[in-house]
């Protein structure tokens, strides 16, 4: 694999799925050579679309494709634990979008099931791996701002309710906390850890999943998280830090940042500012999982396996104290 490039495999043809095709096309050791989806047409216009040689109906055909070397799965999340079986079960690697599946005890699945077949995993979590992000977290692990006391992160879209779509049908984990909550919730899991105790509120819709949710992260050592989602209203969607000796904001799309403002005690505020995107911003996910496979590595060190493990077992606690249950749970 050194000697050429990774040849990817894309499952699903929705728009997160087009979105990260188009940022592979902008990597040079990347190949998108196979596609597959339910629907044999979707899956032959998305070829033609992006000039993906090979489309593939169903999951099973591109899983014993010799020629992928990694799949990205970009299903609704509902799917994640069968589509990302399918492919590890097939002797691929997977980028499995997020949130990892539907609950810990299906991402504890994939997890041990990759770590049988010695094969890389890794749920695609693109804001562990943003440049800014990552330098904000170098900053605080240097003590820019002393030590976190607390983190706030909210993520609010406007989404008006359409009958049948995913946002609000439960057997597809539809709701705020899956679709916009983990974001907040792996946020805070990045710069805190797992919590040692969770509060939590959420208005539940008509179809019984949330619209909106709030939670509290405490931990034993003093620091807290507050965290809110919504599809009820479009918000800032942006983060506050906040240490012992200042606090450093995120104005806006804490989870793939343009800006960040580092606010120290005695000092005049800076401005750290992202360099130019290219793309989505999605290709930074694309080249640690490229990196991982060139380094025979079964998981990467920046977006680890038992962090995604951490976080599906905060979005369960958060579920279990709304209500929030999904079919088959």
């Amino acid at each position: 694999m050194p000697e050429r490039p990774v040849r990817w495999g894309i499952l699903a043809t929705g728009p997160m799925a087009a979105a990260f095709t188009q940022d592979l096309a902008l990597i040079p050791d990347a190949d998108v050579v196979a596609v597959s989806s339910r629907s044999e047409e979707s899956a032959r216009l998305f070829a033609d679309r992006f000039g993906v040689p090979r489309a593939y109906r169903g999951w099973q055909g591109m899983a014993a494709d010799p020629d992928v070397d990694v799949v990205y799965v970009a299903t609704p999340h509902s799917q994640h634990v069968a589509a990302t079986t399918a492919c590890l079960d097939g002797g691929k690697a997977v980028l499995c979008e997020k949130p990892f599946a539907l609950n810990r005890a299906q991402a504890a699945s994939m997890t041990e099931l990759a770590e049988r077949k010695s094969l890389f995993l890794m749920e695609a979590m693109w804001t562990c791996l943003n440049p800014l992000v990552r330098r904000v977290r170098a900053l605080l692990d240097e003590g820019v701002i002393g030590e976190v006391r607390s983190v706030h992160a909210d993520f609010g879209v406007r989404a008006p309710a359409i009958p049948g779509h995913r946002l609000r049908d439960p057997a597809a984990g539809g709701g705020a906390l899956l679709d916009l909550g983990t974001y907040p919730v792996s946020f805070a899991h990045l710069l805190l850890g797992p919590p040692d105790h969770v509060a939590a509120w959420a208005h539940l819709g008509g179809t019984g999943v949330d619209e909106s949710t709030s939670a509290v992260l405490g931990y034993e050592r003093g620091a807290m998280a507050v965290l809110t989602c919504s599809l009820a209203s479009d918000s800032a969607r942006g983060a506050v830090v906040h240490g012992t000796r200042g606090r450093i904001e995120f104005p806006a799309d804490f989870y793939n940042p343009r800006t960040a403002v580092v606010r120290r005690d005695g000092h005049a505020p800076r401005t750290l500012v992202a360099d130019p995107q290219t793309g989505h911003g999605y290709g930074h996910q694309a080249r640690e999982v490229m990196r991982c496979l060139r380094e025979k590595r079964t998981e990467s060190p920046l977006v680890p396996l038992h962090g995604s493990l951490d976080v599906m077992g905060t979005l369960d606690r958060i579920r279990e104290l709304v209500g929030l249950r999904y079919p088959g749970e």
